[in-house]
Parts: structure tokens; C-alpha cells; sequence
């Protein structure tokens, strides 16, 4: 595997008795999440950010990557912060979201977080999908041609991200968000989730179809709009710390 790039390395931050795992999105890295994961170590918390297999390294990298592969990194997180804290909270980002969201209906959480999570990905991708991995060897990437919903655009220049997405990557992110669908409705645990009006990669419908699928009676479903997809990054990022810091200080009972 390639060297992991300037910035793209997992974080750790020692605190209390309460640990946030945070997790990245597709194609990104635990950058993403870094400044939630200082602003968590500054109220207290043991913040852990992971790096999942494939990012922040090559492209090519991530054409090797599973969902499972994915699963397994947060697997290992969560066993290494469970083991200096007595309390864990999973914070996800879109993809990290998707993971999230399926860890939390197999294990003990005290509360999930999941931001600008996709409730399905667009149609062109599923019928791609029976075709991918013969495709994939001919069309290994895909470079996006979407507009920017960045609102902070200084922020937006700090972004690390792989500037293509391989397409046998994309297929793996289908197949997990087809596994998170199937397990929300076994998540106990409390949930928030934070979503954005201003967001152009996952549409406002999303959070509700989320929302109203999942197990739990302890849900809420919060908004910004002055901010794209990335809301641990962007504009409005302090209203989604100060979200995300009542949510874990209310499940955990810690006070920050």
C-alpha cells in the first residue's frame, strides 16, 4: 500500500471516561473529522479519528478496498477506545455515517451520530452495479463533475480527498448502504442526525426516510443550512460541534 499522505493520518486525543470514535467519509479522510475530534478532546471526551482502508493514501489503494474491509477498521476502533473508556459514542460522516449507523445495530452503543448520511445512492449506480467489476477494468475512476456546495471556501482548500473515485470503490459503498438500510430498524441505541439544506451530494429527503426507519424512540434529526456536505469542515461546522458535544454529554451523562 502507498504512504499515508501529509494530514491523512488517524488521530488520538486522551481524555475522560467517555470515548467519540469518529469516522470519515468517501473518498476523504480522518482530516475531515479532525476539528470535531479537537473540539471533543477540548470539552474532555477520548477522541479517536480512523482512518479506513484505501483513503488517504492512492486512488488505487481504495480499488482493493470492501465494505467489510471498512466494517473492520471501525471494528478495531471501537475495541481500542472500549478498552480506555466506559462509555463510547460512534460519530460518522456520510460513508463513516452508513458504517455508523450498521455497527450500532450489532453492538452496545450509549449513542450514534450520523451526519449527511445517504439513505441511497443515486439510480445510475445501482444499475452499474451488476456490471462493475468488468467495467472497473476498463474505467477504474470517476472524476466528478458536480458543483461545489462548499460555503467556506478557505476550509474548502484545507479538504483532503482523492480527486477521482474508483468505480469498484463506489460499488462497495452501494452494497454497505443496502446492509445500513436492512439494520436500522434494530438500532436501541440513541441516534442523532445532522443533515444539511445546503448539501448537493444527499438530498433533504434522505434524513427523513433515515430517520423514520430507525429502531430506536430516542432520535432526533437536526439541520444547518449554511453549510455543504462536509459539516465537520464548513461554515455552520460550530453549530454541528455544539449538536454533536449536547448529544454526548445527554447519553453519556458526563458533563463536558
Amino acid at each position: 500500500m502507498s504512504r499515508i499522505l501529509d494530514r491523512g493520518e488517524p488521530f488520538f486525543y486522551p481524555g475522560n471516561d467517555v470515548g467519540c470514535l469518529l469516522v470519515h467519509g468517501f473518498p476523504g479522510a480522518p482530516e475531515e473529522m479532525r476539528w470535531l475530534g479537537e473540539h471533543l478532546a477540548k470539552q474532555g471526551y477520548t477522541t479517536l479519528g480512523i482512518r479506513l482502508f484505501g483513503h488517504a493514501t492512492h486512488p488505487d489503494d481504495l480499488t482493493r478496498a470492501r465494505w467489510q474491509d471498512w466494517m473492520a477498521n471501525l471494528e478495531d476502533g471501537y475495541h481500542w477506545i472500549d478498552g480506555a473508556c466506559s462509555q463510547v459514542v460512534l460519530i460518522g460522516l456520510s460513508l463513516g455515517g452508513m458504517l455508523t449507523l450498521n455497527f450500532a445495530s450489532k453492538t452496545p452503543l450509549v449513542g450514534a451520530v450520523a451526519m449527511a448520511t445517504p439513505w441511497e445512492l443515486p439510480p445510475i449506480v445501482e444499475r452499474l452495479r451488476p456490471i462493475v467489476h468488468p467495467l472497473s477494468k476498463v474505467w477504474r475512476f470517476r472524476t466528478p463533475s458536480e458543483p461545489s456546495d462548499w460555503r467556506d471556501k478557505e476550509a474548502e482548500k484545507l479538504h483532503l480527498y482523492y480527486p477521482v473515485q474508483p468505480l469498484r470503490g463506489i460499488s462497495e459503498v452501494y452494497d454497505l448502504n443496502a446492509e445500513m438500510r436492512s439494520s436500522l430498524k434494530h438500532i436501541e441505541c440513541p441516534v442523532t442526525l445532522i443533515y444539511s439544506t445546503g448539501d448537493l451530494t444527499v438530498p433533504t429527503d434522505h434524513a427523513q426516510q433515515i430517520y423514520a426507519a430507525l429502531g430506536t424512540q430516542d432520535k432526533t434529526l437536526s439541520w444547518v443550512e449554511n453549510s455543504g456536505h462536509v459539516l465537520p469542515r464548513d461554515a455552520e461546522r460550530e453549530k454541528v460541534f455544539s449538536t454533536i458535544t449536547d448529544f454526548v454529554h445527554r447519553v453519556t451523562g458526563d458533563a463536558p
